[in-house]
């Protein structure tokens, strides 16, 4: 497998395909679902959705976490396969349960989010505080929102702004977004309109849809030094909240 890798790392594909075939043939999950990667991506090979799937396929009845997760996300774009949100569910849930932290994170937003999913706000608040755990800050957004829209939860905008910092600080730009508007109308924080418009700043370079909200409203209350300051301050590195 290293040395597949390593192949895989210098864009030798067809090298790494030649190691990972036998070993998936012999019961090696994790290669099984490499393989599948390749042609789901079209890396060494022509690009192939229906043997990503057959590939991946194998990878997760093999247990791999990973496989699971690849396979779900093929379900649930239904690139080149049926699109399966019931299926997908399935997959992130299998991998979830295994700690993937990017499959609790999916499986989180589809219990909030996904068309043709039952909605479960405690199950998604659960899967969001695990993959929260392991560092994953769009997690720590939706948690926020979650107490912000007091999804199985009371409402509770103190716990909303405490889990946007912490989202916001490892570069989530709707996280930073949420935390400007908080800052901005104090709501569970205290009002700050220069930090509210430092991270409606980052939000809005970060590409969030939220940003524009609250842009306007919140510069307006600057003098242009402070709007100077702001952009200065935006500029910054980041630094975690503890």
């Amino acid at each position: 497998m290293t040395a597949a890798y390593e192949a895989a790392d210098r864009g030798d594909y067809e090298r790494a395909l030649a190691i990972w075939t036998p070993l998936a043939h012999s019961g090696v999950a994790r290669a099984a679902n490499n393989i599948g990667a390749c042609f789901s991506e079209g890396l060494g090979v022509a690009r192939d959705a229906k043997l990503a799937e057959r590939w991946l396929t194998v990878a997760a009845d093999g247990g791999d976490t990973v496989g699971q997760r690849n396979l779900a996300a093929l379900y649930f774009k239904g690139d080149g396969v049926m699109q399966d949100n019931g299926r997908a569910l399935e997959l992130y849930r299998a991998a979830a349960e295994q700690g993937d932290a990017v499959a609790q994170d999916m499986l989180s937003w589809m219990l909030l989010e996904g068309e043709g999913i039952d909605s479960d706000p405690v199950a998604a608040r659960r899967w969001a505080e695990a993959a929260a755990a392991q560092g994953v800050a769009a997690s720590m957004t939706r948690l926020g929102m979650i107490f912000h829209n007091a999804l199985g939860v009371e409402r509770d905008a103190a716990q909303a702004v405490w889990w946007w910092q912490r989202g916001a600080t490892r570069g989530d730009a709707d996280a930073q977004a949420m935390l400007g508007a908080a800052c901005h109308m104090g709501m569970g924080i205290a009002r700050d309109a220069l930090a509210a418009m430092t991270w409606l700043l980052r939000a809005r370079n970060g590409g969030s849809a939220l940003a524009p909200r609250f842009f306007d409203a919140a510069r307006a209350s600057l003098s242009p030094a402070e709007f100077i300051e702001a952009e200065r301050r935006a500029a910054l590195p980041l630094e975690p909240a503890s």
